[in-house]
């Protein structure tokens, strides 16, 4: 019996849903129509023989299934772009920037801008990981510039800010009364702002615990919006769909960030990158 095998543009869909929330906006960042990125997730779960994205109201869902599909497809697109860039040596001037889930959708444009005015008809891709794995990626070769969390990984980088944080949950929701613990929903481990909220909420003498994580933003995003718990996310633009700020926890100091570009990378579109990560993050006022 043939195996089963995952279709690589249908897999770019699907992490474009996750990364952007919803079909519509994956749609329009990839340049298709709804229907055909809904045909891509169609065929996915032909394959898979499970459902793997539900609607929920105006949102979406990710199953279990799905959730686990869309870490694995990262690693499966991350391994067939470097290979294509390598084997083939087609895109001409192309930069790659790679950024973390956390305010992704506030970096990556203003990386973009930055970039391109500097290169002129330069063709941007982007690469959305784990810090530790995006370092690596910057180490050889495969990423040109990344911006990612300090402290979640082993190489410092270039001090670029801090990334502020902020609680989300569902409008009207409230805790438990004392002394139950706050329930949690947060980035499976390991990760920098998962520990930076239990650790937050230790200190203020405040019991915490984890009712639901998943393996990246999107899957927090989802079980957040079914009112279990409070998150712990990026306070850069506008609060994700569903969500809205939490006050009645205790304030979160802002989370280090750092960039870090591959060795030989130009250094005119470097500077460039890093002061737009710079003039994000740089506290208003």
């Amino acid at each position: 019996m043939p195996q089963p095998v995952l279709d690589i543009v249908a897999l770019r869909s699907l992490t474009a849903i996750a990364d952007c929330g919803g079909f519509h906006r994956a749609a329009h960042s990839l340049a298709l129509s709804q229907s055909a990125v809904s045909q891509h997730v169609r065929r996915l779960e032909k394959t898979l023989g499970s459902r793997v994205v539900e609607r929920e109201g105006r949102g979406t869902r990710f199953t279990p299934e799905g959730r686990l599909l869309v870490e694995q497809a990262r690693r499966i697109l991350a391994v067939h772009d470097e290979a294509v860039r390598v084997l083939l040596d087609t895109e001409g001037d192309t930069v790659t920037i790679g950024s973390t889930e956390h305010a992704a959708d506030q970096f990556l444009p203003r990386l973009t801008a930055a970039v391109q005015e500097v290169r002129p008809g330069c063709r941007v891709r982007f690469r959305i990981d784990r810090s530790a794995r995006l370092v690596e990626a910057v180490e050889r070769g495969s990423v040109d510039v990344a911006v990612y969390v300090t402290e979640a990984a082993a190489t410092e980088g270039t001090p670029v800010g801090g990334l502020p944080l902020t609680w989300h949950a569902t409008p009207g929701w409230a805790p438990p009364p004392a002394p139950s613990p706050v329930p949690l929903v947060a980035i499976e481990d390991p990760c920098a702002i998962r520990r930076r909220a239990i650790a937050t909420l230790a200190a203020h003498g405040v019991a915490a615990t984890v009712v639901g994580d998943a393996g990246y933003l999107a899957g927090v995003l989802d079980v957040a919006r079914t009112g279990v718990g409070v998150a712990l996310l990026a306070a850069v633009g506008p609060a994700p769909d569903g969500l809205s700020p939490y006050d009645g926890l205790p304030s979160v100091t802002p989370i280090p960030m750092s960039a870090l570009a591959r060795p030989g990378a130009d250094p005119e579109t470097v500077a460039a990158a890093f002061e737009a990560v710079r003039n994000l993050l740089r506290p208003a006022g």
